[in-house]
């Protein structure tokens, strides 16, 4: 009997959690189908206030407070009436360059907003990754400079490859003195299973309309031809990169720069990379003495997939602990 009443419990258990979970996506699809679809929601947040709160607590701690006192006052009399802004965008890109989907939204933004005398800070970090979305990417910032608003990129880890052509827009680079850059260069690589599949008599078959439609395949056999048209292509890739960086920087020497190497910014500075050895928290530290400074952040909106495995989680999870067997054990 035991056993039985146990295994009652059990199937009460599993049919509670599937009948649950069949409502919780029913009202979340539901309420998908009612909203307008957005793209997702920006999220604005002010450092200024930030490190004056900092500043605050730290001096209410060291002072005493006759002289905190005093100092409070001194403070309110140094803000001024109106101030300008420091926009502030963190781009951390992937080889896709998925980020710059994001990066879109928030340069809009600041475009939407900014006024005469704002700037804009880019917190860069990537090592690069396909060429026509960080292409993507630099076209981006280079709305910035096209409207007239003084755009630094601060790179304190690594700025590479396409993470360096997005950050050569800019009007200032600083770089931590061990950040990664450079990299002005292209590459391709893949792998050739055309013998493997000879040796197991798989054949493949391939048709294309073009002479060059494809030059090189994963599984076919290589031609010469199709090598040399290959290497071509990069090659001019490669020309474009370099145009592209010595349009923005004409102070580089690119015979000496674009060889696709990195370097460190210590060493990237003498050779105008970069143009001043300086972290992004001491930029800001500057900034935020005589100016606002405000971060600018877009979500973009969750598929519907992901929203619904969350929410699903999260309510299933509330519900078994208010089962009146939400604890059970044997």
């Amino acid at each position: 009997m035991d056993f039985l009443y146990e295994y009652g419990l059990f199937l009460a258990k599993a049919a509670t959690i599937v009948i649950a979970t069949g409502i919780v996506i029913g009202l979340i699809a539901g309420a998908a189908m009612r909203n307008k679809p957005k793209k997702g929601e920006f999220q604005f947040t002010d450092l200024s206030d930030d490190f004056v709160q900092l500043q605050t607590d730290l001096k209410a701690e060291l002072m005493e407070k006759k002289a905190f006192k005093r100092w409070l006052k001194d403070q309110k009399k140094k803000e001024p009436e109106q101030r300008q802004t420091t926009f502030v965008i963190d781009f951390h890109g992937s080889m896709g360059a998925s980020e710059v989907d994001a990066l879109r939204e928030e340069v809009t933004a600041v475009l939407a907003a900014a006024e005469d005398g704002d700037d804009v800070l880019v917190r860069l970090e990537s090592g690069g990754g396909v060429v026509h979305g960080y292409g993507l990417g630099a076209s981006q910032l280079d709305r910035l400079r096209q409207r007239g608003i003084e755009l630094t990129v601060a790179v304190d880890k690594v700025a590479a490859s396409g993470g360096y052509m997005m950050a050569c827009i800019a009007n200032r680079i600083i770089a931590a003195p061990f950040a990664i850059i450079g990299s002005i260069g292209v590459l391709a690589q893949l792998p050739n299973f055309h013998r493997l599949l000879k040796k197991n008599d798989i054949d493949f078959e391939q048709f294309t309309a073009g002479e060059f439609k494809r030059t090189i395949t994963l599984f076919g056999e290589n031609t010469a031809q199709g090598r040399e048209k290959f290497q071509q292509e990069l090659e001019q890739t490669h020309q474009l990169f370099k145009d592209h960086v010595f349009r923005h920087r004409d102070v580089l020497d690119m015979e000496q720069v674009a060889t696709g190497e990195y370097w460190l910014a210590s060493q990237a500075l003498e050779y105008k990379l970069v143009d001043k050895l300086q972290t992004s928290d001491d930029f800001l530290l500057e900034r935020v003495q005589q100016r606002r400074v405000l971060q600018v952040k877009f979500q973009p909106k969750k598929k519907l997939a992901e929203r619904v495995g969350a929410g699903a989680s999260s309510a299933l999870q509330h519900l078994w602990q208010k089962l009146p067997f939400g604890h059970w054990s044997h």
